[in-house]
Order: C-alpha cells, then sequence, then structure tokens
C-alpha cells in the first residue's frame, strides 16, 4: 500500500511540530525540578509541581479524542501548541518573593495547562499515523518513527533545559522557549497540507469509551508501564544524583545540573533511538498481530529484572557511594532500552486494535490510562524517595512492571 504524497507531507507537518512542542516540554521538566529543588522544595513537594500536570493529562486525553473526532486533528494540535506558548510565558512571571505555598499552587495551575498543551498535541499526532501511514507492518514502522523521533528530540529538550537553567537563568530561560515554539506554530498554521481529517459533527463523547477489550487491557497495561518509568525519572533519581554531585556552591550546582541534564538526556535519546528500532528488533515484519500480542508480556517479565536487581543493589549498598551509582546509571539506561521495545510496541498495538473511524477516541482513552500511569509515578516518586529512599522507590518500580505484564497477557488478536 502507497502513501499519497499529501497524506507524507501531512505526516511531515505533524511530526515536526510534535517535535517541536516536545523540546520545550523536556526542557521545562528540567527547568522546573531543578531551579525549585535548588529553592529548597523537598521531594513530596517537587512531585506536586508535575500533580496538576498528569491530572490535566488524564481528563484532556479522556475529551481530546471526541475533541478531534468533532473538531479535526489540525485543530487539537494548533491548540496544544498555543496553549504551551502561553503555560510558559505564564511560568516566567513567577515571583521568587511568594510562599513557597503560593508558589507550588501557581506551578501546578501552569503545569496543569502544560499538561493539557502536551497531550492535545501527543493524541493528535499518533491518530494522524492511523490516518496516514499504510497499514501492517507499514504502520508499525510509522509509529516507531514518529515515536522514537520526538523521544529522542525531548531528550535534547532535557539537557537543553538543564544547559539554559545554568547559563540564562529561570526566566529568560522560559521566554527564549515560548518563541521558539510560537514562530513554529505560525509556520505549522501557514504551511499544513491537506490529509488530515477534518472532524464530523455527530461525534458523541460518549464513543470515548473503548468497547474493545484488548484496548481496556492494553490502557492498564500502559497505566502499570509508564507509572514504573515515572516513580524512578521524575523526582527520585534527578534528586538522587543532585545529592551526590553537587556541593551546595553556585558552581557545585551547574556541574550537577549539567551531568543531571546530560543523564536524563542520555537516557531519553537512548529510549528513543530503540523505540525507531523496535520493529526490527521484533522483527514485526515477519510475524502476526498474535505473536507481537505475545511479546508485549514477555517483554515486560524482561523489564521487570532491571529494577529487581538494582532494587538488590540499592539494599545492599551501605549508603551513596561512587559503586552504587554507577550501578544505577547502567542499569537505568538498560531500563530505558527494554522500556523503549515495551512503549513501542504498546503504541503499535492500541492503532492496530482501533478502527479508523474512532481511532482519535481509543488513542484518547489509552494515553488517558498512560497520564494516569504517570500521575501515579510521579506522587510515589516524591513520596517513596522522602519516606524510604531509593530501596522502596525501585521495589515499587519492579511491582508496576510485573503488573503490566499480568494486564498484557489479557491482550487478544483482533476481530
Amino acid at each position: 500500500m502507497t502513501t499519497r504524497p499529501e497524506g507524507l507531507s501531512a505526516y511531515i507537518a505533524v511530526t515536526a511540530a510534535y517535535w517541536a512542542f516536545m523540546l520545550t516540554d523536556g526542557a521545562l521538566r528540567m527547568l522546573v525540578l531543578l531551579h525549585f529543588h535548588t529553592l529548597g522544595f523537598s521531594p513530596v513537594q517537587l512531585a506536586y509541581l508535575f500533580v496538576l500536570y498528569e491530572i490535566a493529562g488524564m481528563v484532556t486525553n479522556l475529551s481530546a479524542g471526541w475533541i478531534a473526532a468533532r473538531f479535526g486533528l489540525t485543530s487539537t494540535l494548533y491548540v496544544g501548541l498555543g496553549i504551551q506558548v502561553l503555560a510558559l510565558l505564564a511560568l516566567a512571571q513567577l515571583d521568587p518573593a511568594w510562599s513557597i505555598g503560593i508558589s507550588v499552587a501557581y506551578v501546578m495551575c501552569v503545569q496543569g495547562a502544560s499538561g493539557v498543551a502536551k497531550d492535545l498535541a501527543k493524541m493528535s499526532s499518533k491518530s494522524a499515523v492511523k490516518v496516514l501511514a499504510p497499514s501492517g507492518d507499514g504502520l508499525f514502522r510509522w509509529v516507531a518513527v514518529l515515536t522514537g523521533s520526538k523521544n529522542a528530540v525531548k531528550g535534547v529538550g532535557f539537557l537543553l533545559g538543564a544547559l539554559m537553567l545554568a547559563t540564562l537563568g529561570f526566566v529568560s530561560a522560559t521566554y527564549v522557549m515560548a518563541a521558539i515554539l510560537l514562530l513554529i506554530l505560525v509556520v505549522i498554521v501557514f504551511t499544513m497540507p491537506s490529509g488530515l481529517p477534518t472532524g464530523r459533527k455527530g461525534a458523541k463523547f460518549t464513543e470515548v469509551f473503548s468497547k474493545s477489550a484488548s484496548v481496556n487491557w492494553l490502557s492498564v497495561a500502559r497505566l502499570f508501564l509508564f507509572g514504573a518509568r515515572d516513580i524512578w525519572f521524575v523526582v527520585g533519581i534527578p534528586i538522587y544524583f543532585y545529592s551526590v554531585l553537587s556541593d551546595g556552591t553556585e558552581e557545585g550546582n551547574r556541574t550537577a545540573f549539567f551531568i543531571i541534564g546530560s543523564f536524563m538526556a542520555a537516557w531519553i535519546i537512548l529510549y528513543g533511538l530503540i523505540q525507531g528500532l523496535a520493529p526490527k528488533i521484533l522483527k514485526a515484519s515477519t510475524r502476526s498481530e498474535a505473536a507481537l500480542i505475545l511479546d508485549a508480556r514477555r517483554w515486560a517479565l524482561v523489564l521487570s529484572v532491571i529494577p529487581g536487581v538494582l532494587t538488590c543493589a540499592v539494599l545492599m549498598a551501605d549508603g551513596a557511594s561512587i559503586w552504587l551509582t554507577v550501578t544505577l546509571i547502567l542499569g537505568l539506561l538498560a531500563f530505558g532500552a527494554v522500556f523503549a521495545v515495551n512503549s513501542s510496541l504498546h503504541s503499535y498495538l492500541v492503532l492496530s486494535f482501533t478502527r479508523a473511524e474512532r481511532v482519535t477516541m481509543d488513542v484518547g482513552f489509552y494515553y488517558m490510562a498512560n497520564a494516569g500511569g504517570r500521575l501515579l509515578g510521579t506522587v510515589l516518586s516524591g513520596a517513596s524517595y522522602e519516606f524510604a529512599g531509593l530501596g522502596l522507590l525501585l521495589g515499587t518500580a519492579t511491582l508496576f512492571v510485573l503488573l503490566s505484564a499480568v494486564a498484557a497477557g489479557r491482550l487478544q488478536v483482533s476481530g
């Protein structure tokens, strides 16, 4: 099956817009995390900053499928980019003289808007692939390219955010990102070709709830998969690395920012590269949907071994040490590689399970579960690290991956 030139052009335009968005999304996360940690926020308070971001993501994904079906994919993409520009401008207005309570509430609201923006852009981009891509292995390859490339770009954003915080400062960095994203939005609005659905007036909101058992079980698997990642990724590991790397001086902070940003960037870039290679790793072109469904459980079980081993390493270690830090870095990079195959396989399966006429609904429902997992992971990241350290942090991540494997075991071939 071949793709019309206008369809390919629309895919390229959507991918470019999604890249620009994810670059600022990654940079913003590092800016917020590191800036407020240096202001004295505890791990739990840092987790609070991202809670509304994830809650907004859940609500947005549940409703965005209907919005896109009603008003069209380009509309939701443009709105997502526009809201992110406004969120960045609002964040720059934060006053250092405000109390911690007011600052937390303000940043939570701004992050909530950013969460809406991100999931509008994500849902639009992922749904566009189902509409524009060839079927079969072509669909898996196009999904893998979009997802893998956006994560590689987001990884660059993590490094960019840390570098801008160290060089430009918090306020200037947010203004620069807002200006760049606004420019991208203007260009995309005037150059977007045809090829994407424009919406249908009869779309009902009740359609967002999937009637497919496989979509529902895949959503559960996705919830625990991304919960497992964010349990260590959002707060715990970055703050642990900061405690090991920084001596509290301004120069020490800059060094810590650079190293932490580099690690987070390397992790996301590795994750993105492996996602792009997932169809080859799984030999998807020569295998059936049934075989790939079985792989969803197998790869989750393989993934669970890594945080399990790291949990044992932490419990055996006598506090922070170079040996433990190196072990964590290598282990988490391995986690990223295996996690990427799991994630890419999920992203393909949800599009394989759904029908073209309700793709935005099923993708929105699926990514609502994704946001729910990130929400659980975010809360548990700050709470588990503050109350019991890395051992509980990584042990909980192990449990979540095992629960994802159990849910993946309930998937069935689409009828």
